[in-house]
């Protein structure tokens, strides 16, 4: 029998599994980082394709913890749909980070990975700006705090922008064949959607905050 306190959503279960799933988002990105700066070293990865599949796993055993503890609860602090809104999104970093590392780790040429890192770089910002934003849910809408971290996940958003305008500049105008300019705009692409999957998950936090405050 479900107990009170379960039923009209006074633990903390779900704020508990929402950081669960920024941390886990966080932890994909941090993976990537690692993996380009050993690829930059010219030794072997330091992360291995199956850690970023676990990583994206723990994410979707969240999403379905969430799922399953949103069906037991007849009341839950925030809105149910934002809270499914939420999951989903940070869902889908681990997801587009490993999809990035899939394409990287069987692409045929030389891995150009100074192009990638300040991508990286702006990916760990937004990433670190959600895991913060993600935090502050459990305590109330703070939302001069709120407003604080997305700026700095907007910036990232916007500089990643910049970055990819500046590589596909630089594609177009360098000594590449057609297959390999395929691959490498492909590339650069995936790696910008993945600092727009941080700022969706970052707007739906500042919308939770905005119907709150």
């Amino acid at each position: 029998m479900l107990s009170l306190k379960k039923l009209f959503g006074k633990d903390d279960k779900f704020f508990d599994l929402l950081e669960a799933g920024a941390e886990e988002a966080k932890a994909s990105v941090d993976l990537f980082s690692r993996y380009l700066q050993t690829i930059a070293a010219g030794t072997a990865p330091g992360a291995t394709l199956d850690e970023f599949i676990q990583t994206r796993r723990k994410e979707k055993r969240i999403r379905h913890t969430m799922t399953e503890e949103l069906s037991k609860t007849f009341v839950t602090p925030l809105e149910r749909e934002d809270i499914e809104a939420l999951s989903w999104a940070l869902y889908r970093i681990p997801k587009q980070v490993e999809k990035i590392v899939e394409r990287l780790s069987i692409y045929p040429g030389r891995v150009p990975h100074t192009a990638f890192q300040r991508q990286a770089e702006l990916m760990l910002l937004a990433a670190e700006a959600v895991v913060f934003m993600v935090k502050q849910l459990r305590g109330g809408t703070h939302i001069e705090k709120i407003r604080e971290a997305n700026d700095r996940l907007q910036f990232a958003e916007g500089e990643a922008d910049k970055v990819m305008l500046t590589l596909l500049k630089d594609l177009y105008h360098g000594p590449y064949d057609a297959k390999e300019l395929v691959i490498l705009q492909e590339l650069y692409e995936m790696v910008e959607q993945a600092v727009d999957r941080c700022r969706n998950a970052g707007n739906i936090v500042v919308q939770i905050v905005l119907k709150h405050s």
